[in-house]
């Protein structure tokens, strides 16, 4: 007779395990964040590698070629960013003396208003923010040089793109056999699901940061601020930071207008526009293009950012959505953790009314509450 064990012992064997996961996921940050990445990638690179074996080139050959081309995009993307940042330092000391003109003009309107003194803090926070721009091109030196390992890493995200396409099938086969007790037919399923959510979900995504970019772009340069495309494009790419990505990529190039602009009412449009962009783009483009691919509770995409930044830094941050997603589609194929999956994704309307309490007892044949 097999023996049971109370419920406390199980939820804390569970959350024993839950811990050594994590830990174990914050050691090995090193092997997992470039394996996510290229889970992602080679799930993105799959139709392009499927067509051209479809064409009778031999899957090595598929594979190879499907991730170079993916390589050169990303390098050319790269590449862009790197060489508009230093262009844009290059100005550091001209861009410094322009701040400096608009904290005076911004000083005296305070003094003159309010009769207040900015006093001797304000002038070295002033001082400090003038050497820091002046200063820029060579931050972004030790910027780049210090993410030499970071890149040096990233080498491994193209090889272990090239073998999950090129063993795609072999993968498939052992995550059958690692089911056990699963039906074949509910892991294929399952792996599928997987699939079509991230595809979908990263397709949609690259969409609405095209049209992100394109509208970012379009109300810069209508303002006449130098570097439009840099910037729209940034705030674009930085969409890819949820919930922060939006506020830091309108930032900067409103600082960057205040210094570089004869009226702070540019730094005040760009920061109006960007956040009319971030409104179309939460209310009307991502619903109807991503739509529901990603259907994750609100709490939990929230607490898996912080988790994801915190385990693997800004890698986390982008990764989080995703991986949440995969897991909550893992979870599903479970009786035992179907109830995570449940809380892990979005609540019903029922959930969410007034009544929601009665929907709740009759769903589970409670006793209606006494009003």
């Amino acid at each position: 007779m097999e023996k049971k064990y109370p419920s406390s012992i199980i939820l804390a064997a569970k959350l024993i395990v839950l811990f050594l996961t994590i830990a174990l996921a914050y050691f090995l940050k090193g092997v997992l964040v470039p394996l996510m990445f290229a889970l992602i990638i080679s799930i993105m690179l799959y139709p392009l590698c499927n067509l051209l074996e479809k064409w009778k080139i031999p899957r090595a050959a598929a594979s190879l070629i499907s991730v170079i081309l993916a390589s050169l995009v990303l390098s050319g993307i790269i590449y862009f960013i790197v060489h508009q940042v230093i262009i844009i330092g290059k100005d550091g000391s001209e861009i410094a003396s322009n701040f400096g003109n608009i904290y005076n003009k911004i000083k005296m309107w305070f003094e003159a208003t309010f009769g207040l003194q900015l006093g001797e803090l304000a002038n070295k926070l002033k001082d400090e923010a003038e050497n820091s721009i002046a200063n820029i091109g060579k931050y972004i030196t030790s910027v780049f040089s210090s993410a030499g390992g970071t890149l040096a890493n990233g080498i491994l995200i193209p090889l272990y793109s090239f073998f999950l396409l090129y063993y795609r099938d072999f993968f498939r086969d052992f995550l059958i056999q690692a089911a056990n007790g699963a039906p074949a037919k509910k892991v294929v399923e399952t792996l599928e699901r997987v699939y079509h959510v991230i595809q979908n979900y990263l397709l949609g995504l690259l969409i609405v940061m095209g049209i992100v970019a394109v509208l970012n772009t379009a109300g810069l340069l209508i303002m006449g601020i130098e570097h439009a495309w840099f910037f729209g494009t940034l705030a674009a790419f930085l969409i890819l930071l949820p919930y922060i990505g939006v506020a830091i990529g309108s930032i900067i190039p409103a600082v960057f207008a205040l210094a570089t602009m004869e009226s702070y009412w540019y730094a005040l449009g760009v920061i109006g526009w960007f956040q009319v962009v971030q409104f179309l783009e939460g209310n009307f483009i991502t619903p109807n293009i991503v739509g529901g691919s990603v259907s994750l509770n609100p709490l939990v995409a929230i607490i898996s950012l912080l988790l994801g930044g915190m385990l693997f830094g800004l890698a986390g941050l982008i990764l989080a959505i995703p991986m949440v997603a995969v897991i909550k589609i893992v979870f599903d194929m479970a009786e035992a953790t179907q109830a995570f999956s449940f809380l892990i994704g979005e609540p019903d309307e029922d959930h969410l009314k007034r009544d929601s309490d009665d929907f709740i007892r009759e769903k589970y044949g409670l006793s209606k509450k006494e009003k």
